[in-house]
C-alpha cells in the first residue's frame, strides 16, 4: 500500500467519523401534514386565473409549492412552486413546460400542541392565505411557438407594466446568453424574504438569476447577477439539446437551486443543484459551486467549492448564522418516483474562511471544498417514526425554512420546516392525494448543533 493511499483511507476514515458524530444530533419530528386545497376549491390556488394550460391543466393548479419556502412570522410562511406542472407529458419538443405562470403562496400553518394523548407533539394545517403572481415592469422575451407545435408564450394576461415570468422553456432571446433578464422563462427553485419584509429574494435555474421582487405586488425590482461561467451560450427549449450545444455553464434544469440569505440580511448565498458543464467535463463530476453576494451592493464576494457525498445533488440551502448554511443533499427516490427513498441528508457547512474557488478549474475547486457535518437524516427520522417508510417519504425533498421556537416537554426548542416539491401531481398514478404537498416540521435543540449557534433571521419590518 502506498503512503497517498493509506493518506486517502486515513482521510476517508476520518471524513465518516465526523459524518458519524453529526448524525447523533436528537432532531425529531414534531409534526406533519399536507396542503390540498384552498377555499377556491381542491388542487387550486389563490391566483385568481381561469381557464387551462397548453396541457391542458388549469391554470390555477395548487402544487410543486415545496420548492422553496421561507418564514415570515408567528406561523406563517411563503412557499414557491417551481416552473409549472410540465410533469404531465404533452410536448417534448418545450420539454412538456407550458404558460403557468410563475408565483408564491403565503401560507399559515396554524401550528398547535397535540393535546389528544397519541401521535406527534404538535399538529399543523396549514391553509392558503394568498397567491401572488411574479411579473416585470418591462417588456419580456417570449416564444413565438413556430415549429414547436404550441402557440405564443406570453400570457394573456400582460398589459403594460406588467409582463408575467412563466415556465415555459422557449420564453428566451436566442441571440443572448441565457444571463439575459429580459427572458420570460423562469424556474423558481429558492425564496428567501428580506429583513423588512418588503421583499422577496427567489433563485432560478434557467438562467440562472437571482431576483428580487416586491413582497405585496410580485414586481421585479432588481437583478443580481452571478458570473459569466455560470451562463451558457446556445440556448434551446429543450434542457437535453441545451446541455449538449454547450461547453460551460449550469446544467439545464439545474441551475441555481438553493438560495440562503444571513440572519443580518446583508448576504446572499447562492448554490447550484449540479456540476457545471465544465466541471463535469474535467471529471469534478461531484462539485458544486455556490457564492456569496454582498445585497447591498448586488456584487459576488466569494465563490466555494461543495462536495456532494451520496445525492444526486442539492435541493436547498439555509443560513443557520452568518458563518454557517445547512444544505440539503438528496437522491430522487421515494414516492413520486415509485422508488424507495434512500438518501436525504442535512449537512452543516461553514463558508466564511474557507477558500475561494473563483479562479480554479474543476478538479482544484474539489480538492479545496468546504468541510461538513451530518445533521439530520431524514429518511431515518421518519421511518423510525413509523409513519413513513421508505416507499411513503417524498422524492422531492426540496424546501427548508426555520420556524417559530416552541417548547418540547419545557424545553425550547427550535424547528426546522421541510417541504416536498410533487410535481403537481398530488394524484399521481390516479390515487387521490398519494403525493400531496407535505410539510414535515422537525425540532432541535442548541445542543444538536455541535458546537454551533443557531441565529433567527434580524425582522425589522412589515411582518404583516
Amino acid at each position: 500500500m502506498t503512503g497517498s493511499t493509506k493518506f486517502a483511507q486515513r482521510a476517508l476514515a476520518m471524513v465518516a467519523f465526523v459524518c458519524a458524530a453529526g448524525a447523533q444530533a436528537q432532531v425529531k419530528l414534531l409534526a406533519t401534514g399536507t396542503l390540498s386545497g384552498t377555499s377556491a376549491g381542491y388542487d387550486a390556488d389563490l391566483s385568481g386565473l381561469t381557464g387551462t394550460l397548453e396541457n391542458g391543466v388549469p391554470a390555477n393548479q395548487l402544487g410543486g409549492l415545496g420548492s422553496g419556502i421561507t418564514y415570515v412570522s408567528t406561523d406563517r410562511f411563503l412557499a414557491v412552486p417551481d416552473r409549472g406542472p410540465n410533469a404531465v407529458t404533452y410536448n417534448a419538443l418545450v420539454d412538456n413546460t407550458d404558460s403557468y405562470i410563475n408565483r408564491f403562496h403565503t401560507i399559515k400553518m396554524n401550528l398547535q400542541a397535540n393535546t389528544s394523548g397519541s401521535g406527534l407533539p404538535f399538529t399543523i394545517a396549514p391553509t392558503v392565505e394568498k397567491t401572488t403572481l411574479l411579473s416585470s415592469p418591462s417588456a419580456l422575451v417570449y416564444g413565438s411557438g413556430a415549429g414547436l407545435g404550441v402557440g405564443p408564450g406570453a400570457p394573456a394576461q400582460n398589459y403594460v407594466s406588467q409582463y408575467f415570468f412563466t415556465g415555459r422553456s422557449d420564453n428566451f432571446d436566442p441571440t443572448q446568453s441565457s444571463g439575459n433578464t429580459a427572458d420570460a422563462r423562469l424556474d423558481p427553485e429558492g425564496i428567501r424574504l428580506s429583513n423588512d419584509g418588503l421583499s422577496v429574494f427567489i433563485s432560478d435555474e434557467y438562467g440562472p438569476y437571482i431576483y428580487q421582487f416586491n413582497r405585496a405586488k410580485g414586481t421585479r425590482t432588481r437583478t443580481f447577477t452571478l458570473p459569466a461561467k455560470y451562463f451558457v451560450s446556445k440556448l434551446a427549449p429543450v434542457g437535453d439539446t441545451e446541455i449538449s450545444g454547450n461547453t460551460s455553464g449550469r446544467t439545464a434544469n439545474k441551475g441555481v437551486e438553493g438560495l440562503a440569505l444571513t440572519p443580518d440580511g446583508k448576504t446572499l448565498v447562492a448554490m447550484v443543484q449540479a456540476p457545471l458543464i465544465q466541471d463535469q467535463n474535467a471529471g469534478a463530476t461531484n462539485l458544486l459551486r455556490f457564492v456569496t453576494i454582498d445585497v447591498a451592493s448586488g456584487n459576488v464576494t466569494h465563490e466555494y467549492a461543495y462536495n456532494l457525498t451520496k445525492g444526486s445533488g442539492v435541493s436547498e440551502i439555509i443560513a443557520l448564522n452568518n458563518d454557517e448554511i445547512l444544505v440539503d443533499e438528496r437522491d430522487g427516490k421515494g414516492l413520486g418516483d415509485g422508488s424507495s427513498a434512500k438518501y436525504k441528508q442535512v449537512y452543516k457547512v461553514r463558508f466564511t474562511g474557507a477558500t475561494d474557488v473563483s479562479n480554479m478549474a474543476g478538479p482544484q475547486a474539489t480538492q479545496n471544498a468546504v468541510s461538513k457535518t451530518l445533521f439530520l437524516d431524514i429518511v431515518n427520522v421518519l421511518t423510525a417514526t413509523n409513519l413513513f417508510t421508505a416507499t411513503t417519504i417524498p422524492a422531492k425533498i426540496e424546501g427548508l425554512a426555520f420556524g417559530p421556537d416552541v417548547q418540547v416537554n419545557g424545553v425550547a426548542t427550535h424547528t426546522l420546516w421541510v417541504a416536498n416539491d410533487n410535481d403537481f401531481l398530488q394524484d399521481y398514478n390516479g390515487a387521490t392525494n398519494s403525493n400531496p404537498n407535505r410539510f414535515f416540521v422537525f425540532g432541535f435543540t442548541d445542543s444538536d448543533l455541535g458546537g454551533s449557534v443557531y441565529v433567527p433571521q434580524t425582522r425589522t419590518g412589515n411582518l404583516n
